[in-house]
């Protein structure tokens, strides 16, 4: 069985799959660190100690245990990662120097990937036998052309890793999984949630994206921005000092910005010319980075929304897609997110030396 890691600041989330990748369990420790740690996990959900990651996933195993696991019965563990650099493109078993490069992009990535990092070395710990692998959330985007990736900047700082890079790739990389041999020759594919991007896939390969250097460019989001000129961002942080501004941009902007609320359940149901202008707000802009999607690959042949918004949310779907009408009648999917299942996908797959 293959255990899907994916470790936050304060959380370490888990889901357990057998070869077929059929899901056995999913669970979580929340509060790590905390007075308030918490284990759920299959039938198990109670309060717990848990100061640091190494005790967090020693609770996991010991709960897998006690509900029938051992740690002999794991075959590998696969972790999320959420940013490669420009060096790890694609997934890749665990050594020392995949962790040296997560560690170099950690700058690139200081709120994910030192948790990713501290996931991976836990295990390290407690399970040293364990084959470990590594997905990417920047992999799918990786292989974009130069002139998609590369910001209008003096060397200097391009030399230093200021460039686009993407994000959601597990999800866009699930999409076109679930595709297979059906797989449009160019999709445009919205990953819509709390988070949100969309991506330009042509031929099963990612040619533009919205996000950029960091998570916070393109789509209007749930507390995030979007797009916003780079001068208006200084302007911000000469008022409001440069911690306040990104925690402005990242945490109260976006749909919360906008309507009061990060919820679009609410904002739909919102009789308020807040919640409306919000709800427009997304749908527009969606749309007008779309469009910008549909260049980069020369045309559109069909759509795919995923996420919880692009997949609960009929509403704004239809809004969007009359934005786009223009493009013409083209078959619309609803692909259920799984990141989970693509990292155990990846995993799999290097085992068995397919990739």
């Amino acid at each position: 069985m293959i255990l899907v890691v994916n470790a936050g600041s304060s959380s370490i989330k888990v889901a357990l799959f057998q070869p077929d990748l059929s899901r056995v369990m999913a669970g979580q420790v929340s509060g790590i660190g905390g007075a308030l740690a918490h284990l759920k996990l299959g039938t198990e959900d109670q309060n717990i100690a848990a100061p640091d990651h190494d005790v967090a996933l020693t609770m996991i195993l010991e709960s897998l245990a006690r509900q029938g696991i051992s740690s002999s019965q794991l075959s590998a563990a696969a972790h999320r990662v959420v940013h490669g650099g420009t060096s790890l493109v694609n997934p890749c078993a665990v050594d020392d120097s995949v962790i040296a490069g997560i560690e170099a992009a950690t700058p690139l990535a200081p709120l994910h990937n030192p948790n990713n990092l501290a996931g991976i070395r836990a295990l390290q710990t407690l399970a040293p036998r364990l084959p470990q692998y590594a997905s990417f959330g920047t992999a799918f985007h990786a292989h974009q052309p130069q002139v998609a990736t590369t910001y209008a900047l003096p060397k200097e700082p391009r030399s230093m890793g200021i460039r686009r890079y993407g994000f959601h790739g597990l999800s866009y990389a699930w999409i076109v999984t679930q595709f297979g041999a059906e797989l449009p020759d160019r999709l445009l594919a919205l990953h819509l949630g709390s988070g949100a991007s969309l991506c330009a896939i042509h031929k099963g390969t990612s040619v533009a994206t919205s996000m950029g250097y960091s998570p916070l460019d393109g789509l209007t989001m749930g507390t995030r921005s979007g797009a916003i000129d780079g001068m208006a961002v200084l302007r911000l942080a000469e008022i409001y000092g440069t911690d306040e501004a990104t925690r402005l941009l990242n945490h109260e902007s976006g749909l919360k910005g906008l309507g009061g609320s990060n919820d679009m359940r609410l904002l739909l149901n919102a009789d308020t010319d807040a919640a409306k202008l919000a709800v427009e707000h997304f749908c527009y802009w969606a749309a007008r980075h779309a469009g910008s999607a549909i260049v980069a690959m020369g045309g559109l042949d069909a759509v795919a929304f995923t996420g919880g918004i692009g997949e609960n949310a009929e509403p704004i779907r239809s809004r969007i897609m009359e934005h786009l009408a223009l493009f013409g009648d083209v078959p619309v999917h609803v692909v259920k997110a799984d990141e989970e299942r693509q990292i155990a996908t990846d995993a799999l797959s290097l085992i068995k030396g397919d990739i």
